[in-house]
């Protein structure tokens, strides 16, 4: 390496670069030196000295570099310094650029170029594309050798890199690069030293105009004036900052700005700008999508400046961040700088909501009394500014900041405050007011106080720790469980009658009663015009509050005509609600004449309200007492004297006292009122104030606290100009700042678990009648009268009004709006002008569509027809039939009917609830082709080919018929009702019992009037449970037959019948052969059979024979041979797909259960032979008598009286209960009876029931004295073996096979019996039995053959085969008289 520091002569160079011998990277040729050589400065690079005698050796080289291939691919940098280029060196550098492609980099400093020479060297660039990087220092290009690198750059694609050091390209220079780069998309770094600042300009315009990835550095120096930077932007981070630059080229850049992707941040800190100037950037402000930062500091902005760029906000929707600190703008700068980032009401929505950062203030900024408003405004409206900077101001006094402070306790979203040097800051009542606020405000993070007054005088350390502690994770506290609870202070009454009643009137009599004291104003002014209003009919629901001492009684006036009935189900009070029931009923029909009402007439008014009352009370889930009702009979004052007809009345309301005992607390005195009079009414008043007061202390106790936020939000109507309604932000302001226990104490708490109290909150004010809540659209409504008269009345009046828009119950959104702002406004000019300033009628329509009063035709249109099921008009005796008519048509029907219609119906809210519920499912199904249309009791749905009427019927909607014309299958037609109509009209009708009925094909094909459909329908239980009692052969072609409909003696239907499998799905059929399986399964586990069998004992008959004589005499023998349901549950997880299949497969499996269940009960009959001879009858039951009916006890237990003993015939496979038996009376059952015959009795009625299930003839005619069947089974059979077992869901076909394996199981199994007891004490159980029944029948003088005969109608024979003792009756003894031989005793 030494040696190569040497200095060389030329001749040396030429030859190593002609040999190869070294591989050289870079080489710097240096000219105009004293002597000529070179040397090495690494392995790889090489300096060449040329002095002005060697001149030309520089060319030789050039040319060598040319031809010498080593050199062409391993050189990459060329430097030339002070060269003076002639024309033919350039051309041997273009030879050696041409030839070599791997030449990056190109140094030309302090060259001498002239035109010519220029020129060349763009011709070369032009043509060359390897080179990465060129560099001019010193070398005095100008302004010519700027245009012409320009016009070989717009053609070059491969420069990334273009250095221009110390040279004076001039203003013409630049625009030609800038014209260059609008055209170049390759240059990735542009550095610029020039002498004037003024070549800055075009440069970064173009770069930025292009949006050009390039990163651009410009500086600046005259007459060796100290450099300096004026324009520097880095792609990296997307920063372009302008140092120095006069005003017309900044307006400039600004231009350049508008359509800029690849600026984020802009910093103009220092640079002089004027309004001219941010008149163009207002438009940057609103045509910039990329631009987040911009700084604006210390840049001689005044107000007019300001108020453009405040402009620019209002459409801004990127910027973040904005520096307008160190101006000199006022007030009036200050408030439209803040105007975008306000609102002034509700119904304003904020301009900017993405700008998060606003820094202003500055010795020369004047904020005044203008700027502190609006800095005010902004703080108490604004929801994204997150940071806010006010520094070094003089202009605000400490009680401006103590304003400021206090408006950021209801603010939110602000994290940091700095307040840095301001004046204004310090002193004890500002001190105070900041720590007042971090105790209601959590979420500020930071508060930049320094070189303030307070910081100061080292006032902050409380401060700083009060943010900490807000930091802080508090842990979690239940703050509901631990809050108290007290008696509710406010009573809802509700009035409950038709129209004409005197509802209204009684109300003002009632108000009458109360102190005018303690009456609001207007409602004293209400009462003097009374007279006036007793002469209009009331429309619409009223509300009128008054004071009761602490007791707050709110009566509702629901509306008595009938289009307000479906509006009636929203007012209904929720669980644990302290309110209560006036019903009102006129004794006369109308208030204008003296025609009297008949008993039945009061009564039918009576008792629909008492069922809508019912009906609502059970709808409403739990509910802590029953509601309480008080009757009003009004225009009393009009009856002279008592008549009969009032008796009659008075009988009535006595008899729906009796007939709603259960379901309402019933008041017992009625009251007859004069509801004009006060006097006439003041019992009635004083019995309201005692029932408030009892129904509150009877209600659950709701929080202390809503009874504080009561008188809260009464204060913040009175100071927000009586607003009606609040958003939950403004509510939850409300909690944060006057409700400590709903305070978010720190910005690391929980804010759900706090939003979830405060909904409880809510809630609890919404059940006690104070608030209406909507948790979803973040609304309360605080003026209840409003909402239910106003806006809910005013869609009810929309049916009145006959709009010409509205069409089958719909109307415009506008149209409904429009009509909405026009019920809004107050009647009385100057009162209560400023009520609804700040609802929108858009926000009741979102409402009325979450409260399903109305819903969207089209979901996904904005501008959707909005449908009111209120205004749908009937079917003015259109012909009623089917549009799908086809001779394969299907036709099926359901009928659903309240189980108690008595007392309860669906409600008139429940029908227009269904018809928008089913419109959202279907809609939501999005099923092509589907429609949807309504009538005002009908609903009509065609899906896929299956068209569906859902009717409501009945006087007060007490059941709903679903009938459907298809082209599908009855399977897919029913599949329908099961799964999309039924689960809908369940899912709406909370706790009112729906009983499901098949109506009858042909009246659902002829589609007759409801009215004659009453006798046309069997409910589907009594079907499925007849299918039941049939043998498996008489399954499939069961029928149920229909009577005929006439009327008036003209035939509407004929009389008919249908096959069952015509009546029920697939599903349904299914599940009935599933319940005679489950029966099987059932008997089949209680008998516990082993699942291994000998698959040869069916084929030896002597081996069958002698596993018989092994069998113990116990009710678990009587399951041999079943060994064929284990193979079944095998195969129970297949689906059933032939019924024909699956019901032969029953009967064979029946078959032969039947057979191995008869022979051992043969068997039993006949166990233990050797007792008494079988001198009495075995098998004996007890029988009670209820309403001369006679029941089977199931189960005795001592101290039960007046029971008779009953017997059975014992004729074998045909035991039976034998009829006009007198039997034996039982007195009383003492503990030794129990003893001895509970075990008997539990097996036998084992046996019974399970005989009974599978179709067994054995104990004919005891199911009817079963109360209930399925109650007897789950009583006397274990859970386990009724719900443990899989099999008990499905079963699959029986298979041949099975029938093969019966034999051999019980002998594994044969010391178990039925219950799973050893045999040994189920012998002892029968023993004991027996020996009671000889001891019975012997005390009541019954032991010989002929009084057993009288007392039992049973005969002792013996069976001529077996020689076998049984007790038969005469119909055997006549009928099987040859295998038989009487032994009478």
């Amino acid at each position: 390496m030494a040696a190569s520091q040497n200095f060389r002569d030329l001749q040396w160079v030429l030859q190593v670069i002609k040999s190869g011998n070294i591989s050289l990277h870079s080489i710097s040729f240096f000219l105009s030196q004293p002597t000529s050589g070179c040397h090495q400065e690494t392995e790889n690079s090489m300096n060449v000295n040329i002095s002005k005698d060697s001149i030309l050796c520089f060319s030789q080289i050039l040319t060598a570099l040319a031809t010498a291939k080593d050199s062409q691919e391993s050189l990459r940098n060329l430097e030339f310094h002070f060269v003076e280029w002639e024309v033919q060196q350039l051309r041997n550098l273009g030879m050696l650029l041409e030839n070599n492609l791997n030449i990056k980099q190109l140094v030309f400093g302090r060259n001498r170029l002239n035109a010519e020479c220029l020129w060349e060297l763009s011709e070369i660039l032009k043509r060359n594309g390897v080179i990465k990087e060129i560099m001019f220092s010193e070398s005095a290009i100008g302004a010519a050798g700027a245009g012409l690198l320009a016009s070989a750059l717009k053609v070059n694609d491969s420069l990334e890199e273009l250095q221009i050091w110390e040279d004076s390209i001039g203003s013409k220079g630049a625009e030609e690069l800038s014209k260059m780069i609008e055209v170049n998309s390759t240059l990735k770094l542009l550095t610029i030293f020039d002498s004037n600042s003024i070549t800055a300009t075009p440069l970064i315009s173009a770069v930025l105009a292009r949006n050009r990835t390039m990163e651009v550095h410009i500086w600046s120096g005259v007459n060796g004036e100290k450099s300096s930077k004026v324009v520097e932007f880095v792609p990296e981070n997307s920063t372009l900052r302008i140092y120095r630059l006069d005003i017309s080229g900044a307006c400039r850049v600004a231009c350049a700005l508008g359509w800029n992707s690849t600026v984020k941040s802009l910093d103009l800190t220092g640079v002089r700008l004027k309004s001219k100037w941010a008149k163009e950037f207002r438009f940057v402000l609103e045509q910039n999508h990329s631009l987040k930062e911009v700084t604006l500091s210390k840049t001689c902005l005044k107000d007019k400046g300001v108020v453009y760029v405040a402009a620019g906000l209002f459409k801004n929707q990127s910027l973040e961040t904005l520096y307008l600190d160190g101006n000199r703008f006022t007030g009036i700068g200050v408030e439209h700088l803040l105007c975008p980032l306000s609102r002034f009401s509700a119904l304003q929505y904020q301009a900017n909501v993405t700008l998060k950062s606003v820094t202003f203030g500055g010795g020369r900024t004047k904020i005044g009394r203008d700027g502190l408003a609006a800095i005010l405004q902004m703080l108490t409206t604004n929801q994204t500014v997150m940071r806010l900077g006010i520094q070094d101001d003089e202009s605000l006094r400490q009680e401006d900041f103590v304003k400021i402070f206090r408006s950021l306790e209801r603010n939110a979203t602000l994290r940091h405050l700095s307040l840095q040097g301001c004046k204004g800051v310090g002193g004890e009542l500002v001190l105070q007011t900041i720590m007042e606020t971090l105790q209601v405000n959590p979420w500020i993070e930071d508060i930049d106080l320094s070189r303030t007054p307070l910081q100061n005088s080292g006032k902050t350390d409380g401060i700083y720790q009060k943010l900490g502690q807000n930091g802080r994770t508090e842990p979690e506290i239940d703050l509901l469980k631990d809050m108290p609870l007290t008696v509710p202070k406010s009573c809802r009454v509700f009035f409950c009658g038709q129209e004409y009643a005197g509802k209204t009137t009684l109300c003002n009599s009632i108000s009458q009663n109360f102190s005018y004291s303690k009456l609001p104003y207007m409602d004293q002014v209400r009462t003097l015009v009374n007279p006036v209003e007793q002469a209009v009919r009331t429309a619409g629901m009223k509300v009128k509050t008054f004071k009761d001492e602490d007791t707050k009684i709110s009566i509702w006036n629901l509306a008595g005509q009938h289009e307000f009935y479906s509006l009636h189900d929203l007012m209904f009070p929720g669980h644990g609600s302290p309110s209560f029931f006036l019903i009102v009923s006129s004794l006369f029909r109308k208030p204008t004449n003296r025609e009297s009402k008949t008993s039945a007439e009061i009564e039918e008014d009576l008792q629909y309200w008492l069922r809508f009352i019912a009906s609502n009370s059970r709808r409403a889930a739990q509910q802590c007492m029953l509601p309480n009702v008080t009757v009003v009979l009004t225009h009393y004052d009009k009856i002279n004297q008592p008549s009969q007809e009032f008796q009659a009345a008075v009988n009535s309301i006595q008899r729906l006292r009796d007939k709603f005992q259960g379901f309402v607390d019933f008041y017992p005195t009625v009251f007859t009122v004069d509801a004009r009079s006060s006097a006439s009414v003041s019992k009635l008043t004083h019995h309201l104030r005692k029932t408030s007061k009892t129904i509150l202390q009877r209600v659950p106790r709701v929080f202390e606290l809503c009874n504080d936020l009561i008188q809260i939000l009464s204060d913040w109507r009175s100071e927000n100009y009586n607003k009606p309604a609040m958003k939950w932000k403004e509510f939850d302001d409300l909690c944060q700042v006057k409700v400590p226990s709903l305070r978010i104490r720190s910005r690391h708490d929980n804010k759900d678990k706090v939003a979830t109290r405060r909904r409880a909150i809510a809630n609890c004010l919404h059940h006690i009648g104070e608030v209406i809540y909507f948790n979803e659209l973040g609304f309360l409504i605080l003026d209840c009268e409003w909402f239910c008269g106003e806006v809910l009345g005013q869609l009810i009046r929309l049916d009145a009004r006959k709009q010409s828009t509205t069409e089958n119950g719909f109307i415009s959104r506008k149209e409904l709006e429009k009509i909405l702002r026009g019920s809004l406004q107050s009647q009385i000019p100057g009162m209560g002008s400023k009520v609804f300033e700040n609802l929108d009628a858009s926000d009741l329509v979102r409402m009325m569509l979450k409260l399903e009063l109305c819903y969207e035709q089209d979901p996904s249109d904005p501008n959707s027809l909005l449908l009111i099921p209120s205004i749908l008009e009937e079917g003015r005796g259109r012909t009623q039939r089917w549009q799908l008519i086809a001779p394969d048509c299907v036709y099926a029907g359901r009928h659903l009917h309240c189980d108690d219609s008595s007392h309860m119906f669906l409600t008139p809210g429940f029908f227009p609830r269904l018809q928008v519920h089913l419109h959202n499912r279907i809609m939501g199904l999005k099923i092509h082709g589907a429609t949807y249309s309504l009538e005002k009791y009908l609903i009509l749905i065609n899906i896929n080919g299956i068209h569906v009427r859902i009717e409501l019927g009945g006087q007060l909607g007490h059941y709903i018929d679903i009938l459907a014309c298809s082209t599908k299958s009855l399977t897919e037609t029913l599949r329908l009702f099961q799964q999309l109509i039924i689960p809908a009209i369940q899912g709406l009708c909370h706790g009112v019992t729906l009983h499901e009925s098949i109506i009858r094909p042909e009246s659902v094909r002829n589609l007759i009037p409801p009215r004659y459909r009453k006798a046309q329908f069997v409910p589907v239980q009594v079907l499925k449970q007849a299918l039941l009692s049939v043998p498996a052969e008489g399954m499939y072609d069961y029928q149920h037959t229909w009577c005929s409909v006439s009327d008036s003696g003209r035939p509407i239907l004929q009389a008919g019948f249908d096959f069952a499998r015509d009546l029920l799905s697939d599903d349904d059929f299914r599940e009935v052969l599933h319940r005679r399986y489950h029966d099987l399964y059932n008997l089949a586990m209680e008998l516990q059979v082993s699942p291994e069998a000998n698959p040869d004992g069916l084929d030896n008959p002597a081996t069958a024979m002698e596993e018989q004589d092994k069998v113990e005499a116990t009710f678990g023998g009587i399951a041999k041979g079943v060994e064929a349901v284990l193979q079944r549950l095998k195969i129970i997880e297949q689906e059933i797909r032939d019924l024909k299949q699956e019901i032969q497969g029953l009967r064979y499996y029946e078959h032969r259960l039947l057979l191995e269940l008869h022979r051992k009960v043969n068997y039993l009959v006949n166990y233990n032979v050797q007792v008494e001879e079988r001198k009495v009858p075995n098998m004996f039951y007890f029988v009670t008598t209820e309403n001369y009916s006679r029941r089977l006890v199931t189960n005795i237990i001592p101290g039960m009286a007046a029971l008779r003993l009953h017997m059975l015939c014992e004729f074998r496979r045909e035991m039976h209960v034998v009829e006009d038996q007198v039997g034996c009376e039982m007195m009383h059952i003492d503990n030794m009876t129990v003893k001895s015959l509970a075990p008997y009795m539990k097996k036998f009625m084992k046996l019974v029931t399970f005989a009974l299930q599978i179709g067994a003839h054995l104990a004919a005619g005891m199911g009817q004295m079963i109360p209930d069947l399925s109650r007897a089974i789950a009583h006397l059979v274990e859970p386990s073996l009724l719900y443990g077992a899989a099999g008990a869901v499905a079963v699959g076909a029986v298979g041949a096979a099975a029938v093969s394996q019966v034999a051999g199981s019980s002998s594994r199994n044969k010391g178990r019996t039925l219950g799973g007891e050893s045999s040994r004490d189920f012998q002892q159980h029968q023993r004991a039995a027996q020996q009671w029944i000889v001891d019975f029948l012997r005390d009541r003088r019954c032991s010989t053959g002929r009084e057993i005969a009288e007392k039992f109608g049973l005969w002792r024979v013996r069976y001529r085969d077996s020689g076998q003792i049984a007790w038969i009756c005469r119909s055997h003894m006549n009928t099987r008289s040859h295998e038989i031989i009487e032994v009478p005793l």
